[in-house]
């Protein structure tokens, strides 16, 4: 005798957090991102409770159940002043950062299992006209930024740049022009936000001396120099809103971190890399120097230069050694 198939059972939906649980969880992986800020703020210590809105955007993923992505604008190439860098390729400065974010991914797993995962946005495409830079360098940057991802096993870690945008056909300055066209801000607004506001201020400063820093060759005028750099400041800035329009279009749920001091407040969340002099420092415009005590610090080459031996790594200059 036939009997039925016994009916068939679904195990029940995961339970949803508490709003309470979801804020708590939220909060330990701000706090874990907090050691790490990079900002021009002092005398005020950082506590989650400080960034709500952050806390409102983790919130999302966290009560989802799903992994934490990060966008990290950044990484574009290697200044072409040989006074800062070791050559045109990634070294132990970028291969520490690299390390660096995907620790941070791993110990965010610790208080949100689904774990986190950090796009690095490459843009020296987005600007290599601005910042003088041969855009077949910069090719070769990205090209060892993802080999070197791959060669130390970096899961939690992916790359975006403008080849995944517009692919292969298109001549670098056509994408250029299809960025800018669509998502820079007019640079009238851009002048006059400058001249109101503090953050943006100084955002044109620095890049500015950036700028001033890395025209090694240049052959005018000092003072025809600074109106360059001024104007191609501009350039970079809206080309850097622009580009954050783009990721933000293609991750539009990606808790936005960024490589500039970001105060309070701000919808981005500024992030460290490694220690540094100054909070602009990056190891795109710098190198390594290991202290005998194996702290790690990035120095402009001429400095470290002064202070250490040169270390090689599969033949290619790595860092500094100090003593």
């Amino acid at each position: 005798m036939l009997t039925s198939p016994p009916p068939l059972t679904h195990p029940a939906p995961p339970r949803p957090e508490a709003p309470s649980d979801v804020r708590a969880r939220c909060a330990e992986v701000l706090a874990a991102l907090l050691p790490y800020r990079r900002t021009l703020d002092t005398g005020h210590p950082d506590t989650p409770d400080a960034f709500p809105a952050h806390l409102r955007q983790l919130a999302v993923p966290v009560a989802a159940g799903e992994p934490i992505v990060f966008t990290l604008p950044g990484f574009p190439c290697k200044s072409p002043n040989p006074a800062k860098v070791l050559g045109h390729l990634p070294d132990e400065g970028e291969r520490l950062a690299l390390r660096f974010l995907d620790a941070l991914c791993a110990r965010i797993a610790a208080h949100h299992p689904p774990g986190a995962r950090v796009v690095i946005c490459s843009d020296g495409h987005v600007f290599s006209d601005l910042i003088q830079v041969p855009d077949r360098d910069i090719d070769a940057y990205a090209d060892a930024l993802r080999a070197l991802i791959h060669d130390e096993g970096l899961t939690r870690l992916d790359v975006f740049d403008l080849r995944d945008v517009y692919g292969q056909r298109l001549s670098h300055d056509a994408k250029r022009s299809l960025v800018h066209e669509r998502y820079a801000p007019d640079l009238e607004t851009l002048r006059s936000l400058t001249r109101t506001d503090e953050p943006t201020r100084r955002l044109y400063q620095g890049i500015t001396r950036f700028l001033f820093e890395d025209s090694v060759a240049f052959a005018g005028t000092r003072s025809a120099l600074q109106r360059s750099c001024r104007r191609r400041a501009y350039g970079v800035m809206q080309r850097s809103r622009a580009w954050g329009e783009l990721i933000a279009a293609h991750h539009p749920e990606a808790f936005r971190l960024s490589i500039h001091p970001q105060p309070r407040g701000s919808a981005k969340f500024g992030i460290r890399l490694l220690e540094a002099p100054d909070a602009w420092l990056t190891p795109w415009h710098s190198c390594v120097l290991e202290h005998a005590d194996g702290r790690r610090e990035l120095l402009h080459r001429a400095e470290a230069e002064r202070l250490g031996r040169l270390v090689y790594r599969q033949g290619r200059p790595s860092h500094f050694v100090a003593g």
